[in-house]
């Protein structure tokens, strides 16, 4: 087995679907794009777009439809800009997701030797590996680069004691380097996401303001999304309460945290879909396997025992215990001091 090298060469349509690449930032710098002409008529499609691309991306999770090259390149820049005018944490992150999102459907499609191109940019160490002259679709990466971007992965067939290492090298197929970079280009976007030191015309920074409006006044109907009316949110003990802010705003929660909101939320009448979308902010969601531990928890599947959360002694222990009201004080557990503060609002 050898590696085979090809000069690769990235069309205005490559430019289009992956933002990130230098040849992207090369070809906007040749448009000369002045951030005080962006009010004249001839660049509104563009602002429109990206405005468009924003929209897209923090409502349905994906930058919409793509429009003509000269519109969709320059979009890119542009509504980066108004996200980090933004400000707001919670739609730069969905931002990013989105964006990976929408790019890691076009890599899916694209040839080996620009995936091993677009990974190289982000320093990768990385080769493809051919057999008897051809290319083969399988590539070995060097491991640090590996963990660095699956860390965030919990399914077992990601951890790296589940991979053959050989020579400090992994090798994988083409759909699992896509996926890496995703993540990669996920971090990558959110980190670019600083705030500008632009001083922007007052007719983009009302744009910018109305846009955040919206934004914001869906970000609220988001987190809440089919989340159900019989669950009293507000007779949450504090450990719940914490966990399950944590998991609207996209936050990693510990396995024992998982389980004891997911078993929480299911005995207090939150249907299983409706848990499962309360996970869907998490970088590192997977439909499937939350799919899976939610019924399994539900008891619809697996050993079919419907599981309760564990005692606060337990929750104590694996610090899940954040600080004590006084209801706390008179419970040994989560479901009754639920049931003892739905009382008391009666």
């Amino acid at each position: 087995m050898q590696t085979q090298h090809h000069r690769v060469e990235f069309t205005e349509s490559d430019l289009a679907k992956y933002p990130f690449l230098p040849q992207t930032a090369h070809y906007i710098q040749n448009l000369n794009l002045d951030i005080t002409e962006l009010t004249s008529p001839e660049y509104t499609p563009i602002l429109e777009r990206a405005e468009e691309r924003i929209k897209n991306a923090i409502l349905h999770g994906n930058t919409g439809k793509p429009t003509r090259k000269e519109i969709e390149i320059p979009s890119f820049p542009i509504a980066m800009l108004i996200i980090a005018t933004i400000g707001d944490q919670y739609l730069k992150k969905r931002y990013a997701l989105a964006e990976a999102k929408t790019i890691h459907t076009y890599l899916k499609e694209e040839n080996e030797q620009k995936i091993l191109q677009i990974a190289k940019h982000f320093k990768w160490k990385i080769e493809l590996l051919s057999s008897n002259g051809k290319i083969s679709n399988q590539f070995t990466l060097h491991f640090t680069d590996y963990l660095k971007n699956a860390s965030n992965f919990h399914e077992s067939e990601w951890k790296l004691v589940n991979i053959p290492l050989q020579k400090g090298e992994v090798r994988l197929s083409k759909n699992r380097i896509c996926r890496l970079l995703q993540e990669e280009i996920r971090r990558y976007i959110e980190n670019k996401l600083q705030q500008p030191d632009i001083k922007l015309p007052p007719e983009i920074s009302q744009r910018i303001e109305k846009l955040k409006q919206s934004l914001i006044k869906h970000k609220t109907k988001l987190k809440l999304e089919e989340l159900p009316k019989e669950t009293i949110i507000e007779a949450f003990p504090p450990c719940i309460k914490k966990l399950y802010q944590d998991a609207l705003s996209g936050k990693h929660l510990s396995h024992i945290g998982r389980f004891a909101l997911t078993s929480f939320l299911l005995n207090t009448g939150m249907t299983t879909e409706n848990v499962i979308n309360l996970f869907r902010q998490a970088t590192d969601f997977n439909e499937k396997m939350t799919r899976y531990q939610v019924e399994h928890i539900a008891g619809t599947k697996g050993s079919r025992t419907r599981y309760i959360p564990p005692k606060c002694q337990t929750l104590q222990t694996h610090r899940v215990c954040y600080i004590q009201d006084e209801i706390c004080k008179k419970i040994r557990h989560p479901l009754a001091y639920y049931r003892r503060k739905i009382r008391q609002k009666r």
